[in-house]
């Protein structure tokens, strides 16, 4: 259990929260949400203690272990993946540390044999004889497989260290895990596991995610930060976003009731207060009037952008030809010998464990990079547009966002861009801000500005959702499903990759397996085989 009292934290004359009072039980799992920029990973942290708020305490039982997943993938690059692991059990570790000095003393003292006898009795207690195997279970569960278990951590690739990371955190089993994006960088199947995992944990569990899927597989509580404070709610994402529109419907139409009520008496005070035969009945309207109350409703501070891609032209029925496409790279084959036709309405999934061979198909598409061998071919009356995951070059500049944006607009009015800019939440001073300082979150806004600008009739995006909130999340899924034309996706977004594609293509060292179905189809039957 982790409790909360009286929490406020203000950076200069900006609160961030105020006056949070909250508990975490043990057996739950809360998804902590809010809008960019809310404070859900301060919130963490201040829970975690590596940042202290002004005012207002933390209160975590003695007798309680608390895990953090670490974000620094430097931190351990000295150690072996089993070592980093177990560190995650700072106590275990440091006994298993002292007991490996006494016993390589040359000299091996009665005081020696006292102490490693003591240690060695809290080692058996903490289960010390399977650490081993439990870590090696948690990193085989999440994908890192056994010949790297020994290797050090600086020898592993970023995705490897962020699974190693989470192993860590999940090792020993905290009775309190905090987690901000375990799911960054790991693929379907290791998401898959972690759910699972998490589902038979009895720990107080607290994850910040941006994968609704997620949310809804784990969570039994949202706790929602709007306005500088915590509001819990049972249930998973799912049921917070429902449960919270009807709130606020049932508040607004609650305060119509009463808007009404109120015109009405007021009406009534106002033609019969002069009247004596009625004094006595307006004097009793008025008492009403002071009675009724109607509730300052905050909007949430939540802003959604309004993605809608419109294509300028309908594609013809011939969308793209793919003969006998091959492409390695640094000697591994990606693309062995691709064939594949694509036609009007498909909105197509890619799969595939091998993340630099859907990408490399993208880019070859989009004349980014030449195939070894084979050859495509688009429709006549096909129009792309397309979302690279790596964007970071087409914000090099000083323009601002206005003349940014009229790089890619055949109307080259201010009122114009501005318009597509407002759509992605930049308006005002926001829309001058130079191109090269934008985070990641609105560089992918600005994508999508650029894609919807270009009216294509087909979108290829690659990992789309990187860097978004729940929000931008929410509605670049309903920009897609609206959309009308051809579809490429990359995503490890589970709800995205249901809701969107009619067609999975997965991507294998053999070549590919092409199914006309939905992601959940897929995933049934793949699990099937």
């Amino acid at each position: 259990m982790i409790t909360t009292s009286g929490i406020s934290l203000r950076y200069g004359a900006r609160p961030l929260f105020e006056d949070v009072n909250i508990k975490f039980t043990p057996g739950n799992c809360y998804g902590l949400i809010g809008g960019n920029g809310s404070g859900k990973s301060t919130f963490l942290k201040i829970l975690s203690g590596e940042i202290e708020a002004n005012t207002g305490e933390v209160i975590i039982p003695s007798t309680m272990r608390l895990s953090v997943l670490k974000q620094d993938h430097f931190e351990f690059d000295e150690f072996t993946v089993i070592q980093t692991v177990l560190k995650g059990h700072s106590h275990l570790y440091a006994i298993m540390e002292e007991k490996d000095e006494i016993y390589g003393k040359p000299d091996f003292s009665e005081a020696d044999g006292l102490r490693v006898a003591e240690l060695e009795g809290e080692f058996a207690e903490l289960n010390g004889w399977e650490a081993e195997a439990e870590a090696a279970t948690l990193l085989n569960g999440l994908g890192v497989s056994e010949e790297l278990h020994d290797k050090k951590m600086q020898e592993l690739n970023g995705s490897e260290k962020v699974k190693v990371l989470l192993a860590q955190a999940l090792f020993g089993h905290p009775d309190i895990l905090l987690m901000d994006e375990p799911t960054n960088h790991l693929d379907i199947a290791s998401i898959a596991w972690l759910e699972d995992f998490l589902s038979d944990l009895d720990s107080t569990v607290i994850v910040v995610s941006h994968d609704r899927h997620f949310l809804n597989q784990v969570c039994t509580h949202i706790a929602d930060i709007d306005y500088g404070k915590i509001q819990l709610y049972v249930g998973n994402y799912d049921f917070w976003m429902e449960s919270s529109q009807l709130a606020l419907q049932q508040a607004k139409d609650a305060n119509k009731k009463a808007e009404a009520k109120i015109k009405e008496l007021q009406e009534f005070i106002q033609r019969f207060s002069a009247n004596a035969s009625k004094s006595k009945q307006a004097t009793s309207r008025k008492r009403q009037l002071d009675k009724i109350t109607v509730e300052d409703i905050k909007p949430s501070s939540r802003r959604l952008p309004w993605i809608n891609f419109k294509p300028e032209r309908e594609a013809g029925v011939n969308i793209l030809t793919v003969q006998n496409l091959t492409h390695s790279i640094d000697g591994q084959t990606l693309l062995n010998d691709l064939n594949l036709v694509v036609s009007k309405g498909d909105k197509i999934a890619l799969v595939g464990a091998e993340e630099q061979a859907k990408t490399a198909l993208l880019q070859i598409l989009m004349g980014e990079m030449e195939a070894d061998s084979g050859e495509f071919t688009w429709g006549l009356t096909t129009n792309r547009a397309y979302f690279p995951k790596e964007n970071a070059a087409f914000f090099d500049s000083d323009l601002n966002l206005v003349d940014w944006m009229r790089q890619y607009s055949t109307n080259q009015e201010e009122s114009y861009v501005r318009g597509f800019l407002g759509r992605m939440l930049f308006s005002g001073e926001e829309s001058q801000k130079k191109a090269r300082v934008l985070s990641g979150g609105e560089r992918v806004r600005c994508m999508f500005a650029r894609m919807m600008l270009s009216g294509a009739n087909v979108l290829l995006l690659d990992q789309p959702t990187n860097h978004l909130d729940l929000e931008a999340i929410t509605a670049l899924n309903n920009g897609l499903m609206a959309f009308p034309g051809t579809i490429f996706l990359i995503s490890h977004d589970h709800q995205l990759l249901q809701t969107v594609a009619n067609r999975i293509i997965e991507i294998t060292p053999d070549g590919i397996i092409d199914k006309l179905m939905s992601y959940d189809e897929y995933l049934e039957h793949s699990q099937s085989k």
